[in-house]
């Protein structure tokens, strides 16, 4: 026991959070290649609708008239980015969910 070298804390947290999965009955099994290459994909595609969107937002921006109006379309570059990523991380839960091939 003595050879071995202490734990970093990113080491017993992820032994925690193992420990707090298995007692709630999450099961851990290794992605496949097809679900990792649909996870790339999905990341990809929504980092290309970001992109897509800020380009929108730029313009926009620069034919605003007023501070209000930069403030809207801020709010709703915000809205569009938190909408993006949570249908990001839906289909990523999908994916992760379908049982490997």
């Amino acid at each position: 026991m003595s050879d071995e070298r202490p734990k970093t804390a990113y080491e017993l947290a992820m032994e925690r959070l193992r420990k707090k999965d298995t007692e709630s009955g999450v099961d851990e099994r290794p992605l496949s290649a097809e679900q990792k290459a649909a996870i790339a994909e999905a990341r990809q595609v929504h980092d290309a609708k970001v992109a897509e969107r800020e380009i929108l937002h730029q313009a926009a921006l620069r034919g605003a008239g007023s501070h209000e109006e930069i403030e809207r379309l801020n709010e709703e570059l915000r809205r569009d980015r938190e909408r993006l990523a949570s249908a990001r991380d839906r289909k990523i839960t999908e994916i992760r969910r379908q049982e490997s091939s």
